[in-house]
């Protein structure tokens, strides 16, 4: 059974950094890209950041561009997405995610696998 599972979520002062964590179990990710969404209450999930299967290429939403960088490990089967200068804007439960098709994808329907979210809360 494919599971994503994140860590690192927290509560973290504004200007406060954090690092999530997520972690692919039941088959392997090298193939595919990965990506980190956020969405907080009475918002649509969002994306936040995506890297392609290699790792070579990724994209950031302007609300988190040079503030937040998304990195994968492929022989840990695991995608890190590192939070730095948090602001309470960026308060939201964040979530893994991983497309089967495509090696690099943007959009949100091209994602099908989802790991249970993490919070991150910060305050200010």
């Amino acid at each position: 059974q494919v599971q994503l599972v994140e860590s690192g979520g927290g509560l973290v002062q504004a200007g406060g950094s954090l690092r999530l964590s997520c972690k692919a179990s039941g088959r392997t990710f090298s193939s595919n890209a990965m990506g980190w969404f956020r969405q907080s209450p009475g918002k649509e999930r969002e994306l936040v950041a995506t890297v392609s299967w290699s790792g070579s290429n990724s994209y950031y939403a302007d609300s988190v561009k040079g503030r937040f960088t998304i990195s994968r490990d492929n022989g840990k089967n695991t995608v890190y997405l590192q939070m730095n200068s948090l602001k309470p804007e960026d308060t939201a439960v964040y979530f893994c995610a991983a497309s089967w098709k495509y090696g690099w994808a943007l959009a949100r329907e091209a994602y099908d696998a989802w790991g249970q979210g993490t919070q991150v809360t910060v305050s200010s």
